[in-house]
């Protein structure tokens, strides 16, 4: 028993050298994310522009950020696009190498919550609607009597009825062959599941760092340790 313990231990700190690995999987995953997300909010994603309107957030992001009738209706619409775009286009890039990973995970996270909030929220949990409520993770909500899985999974199966309708209608009169090549439709529940998975792994980044081995930081603080 006792060697079964120490060849266990031993084990555990022989991996403890690979434990940078799940941040770098993370930060892998979210900086292209986030990059791509701050480009397409800021002016430099467009057109020509002045050298100073260069660097802020684009008009019509903006306007999304501003108007309560069909966007957001926010607050300082200027002032929080432009630190939404930069936090998200810097903070990848940041991310991506390592660097300051936990200070730039902050912001990042608060860009999830107020997507999640503001954005997403009345829309439920599924980003993409699921077209089976028997495979379904909604199912097992409901098993816990969770507020709001029953009507999820009643969504499901109407999701399924119009998709089955959609494909109906493309197998009769359209190109399925073309159409169906590079996947099968779906429908876009537009939920908050890619924000709440995102601002997630964020926190964990957080609180673990960039990752031993694998970060700009872990190197910085073994030269000025």
């Amino acid at each position: 028993m006792n060697t079964l313990i120490t060849l266990y231990k031993t084990s555990l700190q022989k991996m403890a050298l690979f434990d940078g690995l799940p941040a770098l999987l993370f930060r892998l995953i979210l900086a292209p994310v986030m990059i791509i997300a701050g480009y397409n909010k800021l002016n430099i994603s467009g057109g020509d522009t002045g050298f100073f309107e260069f660097f802020l957030a684009s008009p019509d992001v903006v306007s999304w950020f501003g108007n309560a009738d069909w966007g957001l209706g926010l607050p300082f619409p200027d002032l929080l696009a432009f630190l939404a775009g930069w936090s998200e286009f810097l903070g990848g890039w940041l991310l991506l190498i390592g660097l300051f990973t936990r200070l730039v995970s902050i912001p990042l996270m608060f860009t999830m919550v107020v997507a999640a909030t503001s954005v997403h929220w009345h829309n439920g949990w599924f980003a993409i609607a699921p077209t089976d409520p028997d495979t379904s993770a909604a199912q097992v909500l409901d098993w816990l009597a969770i507020p709001g899985a029953k009507e999820s999974l009643d969504n499901s199966r109407e999701v399924k009825d119009r998709i089955e309708k959609i494909r109906d209608l493309v197998e009769e009169h359209g190109f399925p062959d073309y159409l169906y090549e590079k996947g099968k439709p779906s429908i876009l529940n537009n939920g908050i599941e890619f924000s709440a998975i995102y601002f997630a792994m964020l926190l964990s980044l957080f609180f673990t760092g960039g990752g031993r081995f694998v970060s700009v930081d872990h190197w910085l603080r073994r030269r000025l340790e």
